[in-house]
């Protein structure tokens, strides 16, 4: 007997028809954060990103278009190795090479930020990743890993260049690593959007840890910053990058959920969309 009555499926956008074969965008769920040292809970994000997004409405008005109708696929959440986060990162790194093979833009929902080394090894050296933080993430090893969540883009950069956003916080070691390499960082809200740009070669990952937004609209991450983006300057940077850009990826990381408030999941899902709808626009998707 067919079901009625039913509530929307549970994935993202809740959506009825969400085929693999006929989805332009794959949002792949990562429920882990072992690494994470001060306030845990990051692998309860994607399902509140997710079960937020089947509450937004799909139609955007920016874009005066419905990007759920580019396709829109959310696999099975990952099984991690929540004792060995280079097992996870390994399993990460599989699942994103098929997503490439079958051509496919993949979405991280994190989940802590050490996942974003596993979906950036799948990539060529020819994709930069551009980086929107808080923190640099550049420590070479942390509490005996080289693999957690404050040493990832350390890692990343062993193959990509990397464009930082938002950067407010740093370790020593960390300050003089940027100093010695000359990296692309710009700090806090002072940054000028073109220079951003300009410092981006053709192709793009995107990496987006919500401790880059300010507390007072992003609550919910494991490390908040006083000083981060807000709203609207976030959204005209990754306008103004997917329409100048090729944006090969992203993934949306750290969000830890608030029992009993919904603003920060629902903050995150909208951002995600947002970012969808974007590439789907540069892309003639919508």
């Amino acid at each position: 007997m067919e079901m009625l009555y039913t509530l929307p499926p549970n994935n993202f956008c809740g959506m009825e028809d969400s085929k693999y074969e006929n989805s332009k965008l794959v949002v792949f769920p990562v429920p882990f954060d072992s690494t994470a040292f001060y306030r845990p809970g990051s692998r309860n994000g994607p399902a509140a990103i997710i079960e937020a997004s089947r509450n937004m409405e799909v139609y955007d008005i920016e874009l005066q278009a419905d990007p759920s109708r580019m396709g829109i696929h959310t696999l099975e959440y990952l099984e991690p190795c929540r004792g060995d986060v280079e097992e996870t990162i390994r399993r990460v790194e599989d699942v994103e090479k098929q997503l490439l093979v079958d051509s496919k833009i993949p979405v991280i929902l994190g989940g802590e930020h050490s996942v974003t080394a596993g979906a950036l090894e799948a990539f060529d050296k020819g994709v930069d990743v551009l980086q929107i933080d808080a923190h640099a993430d550049l420590r070479n090893e942390f509490e005996g890993s080289k693999y957690g969540h404050a040493c990832v883009m350390r890692r990343v950069r062993e193959k990509h260049n990397i464009v930082q956003v938002g950067i407010r916080s740093m370790s020593e070691e960390e300050s003089e690593y940027v100093r010695k390499h000359d990296l692309n960082i710009h700090y806090g809200r002072k940054f000028n959007v073109d220079d951003v740009v300009s410092d981006l070669g053709k192709d793009i990952y995107i990496s987006f840890d919500l401790d880059a937004l300010d507390p007072s609209i992003m609550p919910a991450v494991g490390t908040p910053e006083p000083g981060g983006l807000l709203w609207d300057e976030t959204l005209r940077l990754l306008k103004e990058v997917c329409e100048k850009k090729t944006v090969v990826g992203f993934d949306v990381v750290e969000l830890c959920p608030i029992p009993g408030q919904i603003g920060s999941d629902f903050f995150a899902s909208l951002l995600t969309y947002k970012i969808m709808g974007y590439i789907g626009k540069k892309r003639g998707w919508l």
